[in-house]
Formats: structure tokens, sequence, C-alpha cells
């Protein structure tokens, strides 16, 4: 029984930082619309600015978000109003066929850089420091920290989104970019500050990725693929179910992996499967006319 509990518990912690890494794809896709194909490449492209900050600066990986949240911030606000504006539009497909292309772009640049060996960060005494609970339970501090702070950016999106000047205006351009634009609003700046806003979050996704587990070049796909899980499993239309979703992922990967190590990847594959089926707007999203 504990063994289950210590598996459930791994698997909740695990679903903190899959929802990091919704949190930027939901809200991407909840004020601009915009599905980013890149998302996963954009959360290893911070692990590595992370690899570069330690190397340079001899910073803990932890302490290094002082530097990388800014640079992967100030990068995307770049991106969206250099590239992705021009994108943008009724259509659905251009936006689609650009963030390919940046994943492309972005998978064959780290590859030239930094070459396929796999990196890791090393965060000292936090890889190995626990909390232990029971007999036979004990939890981790790194993940203890990567889910507390998975929980703050959740909150702290919420509040910005109802409680802010900056939220009013997401979620102006988010109903009606024409309306919007009449009452003053400059959208094309909104949307650079929504993508700042993701990609600051993807920063801190992407530094504790590089603590939890090797990376490189090529695995911002999957990432991508537990993000998008996430977010259509809590539901689109919630912040809250980012978080829902990241758990509910994570826990039933870790059982999967506890059943036969093989299933661990499969069994997040067919929990996704079963939420879109038989609640398509996932399990805090509202009803779609």
């Amino acid at each position: 029984m504990t063994a289950w509990l210590n598996t459930i518990a791994q698997g909740v912690l695990v679903g903190g930082l899959y929802a990091m890494f919704a949190a930027g794809l939901s809200l991407i896709f909840g004020v601009m619309k915009l599905v980013n194909i890149a998302h996963g490449d954009l959360i290893v492209l911070a692990a590595y600015v992370a690899l570069m900050v330690t190397d340079a600066l001899g910073l803990n990986p932890i302490l290094s978000l002082i530097v990388v949240v800014p640079v992967m911030a100030t990068v995307g606000y770049l991106l969206q109003r250099g590239l992705l504006n021009r994108a943008l539009g009724e259509d659905i497909l251009p936006p689609l066929l650009v963030t390919f292309g940046l994943s492309v772009i972005l998978q064959n640049g780290l590859l030239q850089l930094f070459s396929a060996d796999s990196r890791r960060l090393q965060a000292g005494g936090l890889d190995v420091a626990s909390v232990k609970l029971a007999e036979g339970l004990s939890l981790g501090v790194l993940p203890l920290l990567q889910f507390a702070l998975a929980v703050l950016v959740i909150a702290g999106l919420h509040w910005l989104f109802y409680h802010t000047r900056l939220g009013r205006a997401f979620r102006a351009v988010s109903d009606d970019p024409r309306v919007a634009q009449l009452m003053g609003l400059d959208n094309r700046h909104v949307f650079g500050l929504a993508m700042a806003l993701s990609l600051a979050i993807v920063a801190v996704a992407g530094v504790f990725l590089a603590v939890r587990t090797n990376f490189d070049p090529a695995t911002g796909p999957a990432r991508l693929i537990f993000g998008f899980e996430a977010v259509i499993i809590g539901g689109l239309s919630s912040l809250w179910g980012t978080l829902v979703g990241g758990i509910l992922l994570g826990v039933v990967q870790a059982i999967g992996a506890e059943i036969d190590p093989g299933w661990q990847v499969l069994a997040g594959h067919v929990a996704f499967l079963a939420v879109l089926a038989i609640r398509p707007q996932g399990l805090l999203g509202g009803a779609r006319r």
C-alpha cells in the first residue's frame, strides 16, 4: 500500500511540471487562439539558456531563473512582434505552419550549437534532499519546490487575468480583437506581452526539466505533447484545469510505470483519449455550444 501511495505522490509532483508545460500553451491559445507547435522546443531552448548561464556564471540552476526568465520573456516578445503577429488572422493554418517551421529551426539550431549529446543540470544538495512523511514514503525537496511553483504560477495567472488591467486587455483581445483595437488597445503589443509571459513560464518549466532529467535538441516534441494533453484533460477555458490535467497525467503515467515501465507514456495517452471521448471540453472546461 505504501508503495502505491509513493507512486501516486510522485505522479502528483511530476504533474506540477506538466502543468507548467501546459500553462504557457493555454495562455497563448486563450489570448490569441494560437496553437504553438514550437512550444516544446522553446522549453528545451530555456533549458539550454540555463545551461549556458550556469556554465558562465557558476550559478545553481534554480538561481539561474533570475537570468533565464527575463531572457526568455524578451525572446517571446520579440518573436511575437517580429514574426508571429504577421501570421495571425482568420485562417488558423498560417500560424500553425510558422510555428512548425520555428520548431524545425530551433531543433536544428540547437543541434548545431550543442550537438546531439544529452545534458543535465546539477542542483547540488537539492537533487537528493527529501522529506520523509512515513515509513517508505518520502518526497524530494526539488519536486516539492517544482509543484509549489506550478501552483504559484497558475494562481498568479488567474489573479493577473481577473484583477489587473493587463488581464482585462488579454480578455478583451481574446473576445474580439477588432473591438479591442477600436477601444484603443494595440493588439500587437498585447499579443507580444502574452507571448512574453508565456515564455517566462516556459523558462521556469525548462529549468526544472533540465534539473529533473536529461535533455537534448530533440526532446521538445514530447514536452509539447505532455503540455497539450494536460491542457485538453483539464479544459482549454480553465487555468486551474491545466494544473488538474497535469496532475492527472502525471499520476496515470506513474501508475502505468509501476505496473510496467513500458506503459508509462502509453498510460498517459490512453487517459488523454478517454477524457477526450467522454468529456471533450475537459474536466474543468465549460460546455461549448
